[in-house]
């Protein structure tokens, strides 16, 4: 099992946490994204997209955090990232869609650069930018969480599963900016700090790769 990935890339430390949970071993491949390691003629091979992050199973590539975490979640059931019960699934899926399809696409590495570069956007409007996505979604996320009885420790009930995956990724991005208020999302917050206890989180967050810069 191989992963390519960025140390600051959220989607690859999406899956970085769901194989740490999972307990599963795998060798790692570097894809500097502001050197454009991604648009060589040789990763575009194995990722079309041009995009982290990949991971290589007996020869297969599978691409996009998502579609990888709820593969290694059917092929390694415990412990489960997803809720047994069907809308407990549905919440749980929402909540990390509400990051990785709502947010996280409009505020990566590729848009802000087209931002600063080809719209010749200053680094104030691209701060602003950056920080009215992650407020308008970290806004809705947090009276998901706040107001249903289904929030515990975690995303959903006392276990960390594929929302929490979804959501510490992105406080970490909020962070990037302090300009970024988070005292607004006291449950997000919370939340973001439990999962921050544990090894499998702390061992997959971006200063804790070998590629950190």
């Amino acid at each position: 099992m191989e992963l390519y990935g960025y140390f600051r890339s959220s989607a690859a430390f999406r899956v970085r946490i769901a194989l740490n949970l999972k307990g599963l071993a795998y060798d790692r491949s570097y894809i500097h994204l502001r050197k454009n390691d991604q648009q060589s003629p040789t990763y575009l091979k194995l990722n079309p997209q041009g995009l982290v992050p990949s991971l290589i199973i007996d020869g297969q590539t599978l691409t996009q955090s998502l579609a990888i975490i709820e593969y290694l979640d059917e092929t390694h059931p415990a412990p489960a990232l997803l809720p047994s019960d069907a809308l407990g699934r549905a919440r749980a899926r929402a909540l990390a869609q509400a990051v990785a399809c709502d947010i996280h696409p409009i505020d990566n590495l590729r848009v802000l650069q087209f931002l600063s570069r080809n719209l010749k956007q200053g680094e104030k409007e691209v701060e602003l930018w950056f920080n009215h996505w992650i407020k308008t979604g970290f806004e809705g996320i947090e009276q998901m969480m706040a107001t249903d009885g289904k929030t515990g420790k975690f995303c959903h009930g006392d276990q960390p599963g594929v929302a929490d995956i979804g959501l510490v990724p992105q406080v970490f991005n909020a962070r990037r900016y302090p300009s970024f208020d988070l005292t607004p999302y006291p449950t997000i917050m919370r939340v973001y700090e439990n999962c921050m206890k544990l090894a499998a989180f702390i061992d997959a967050a971006p200063e804790s790769q070998p590629d950190a810069e």
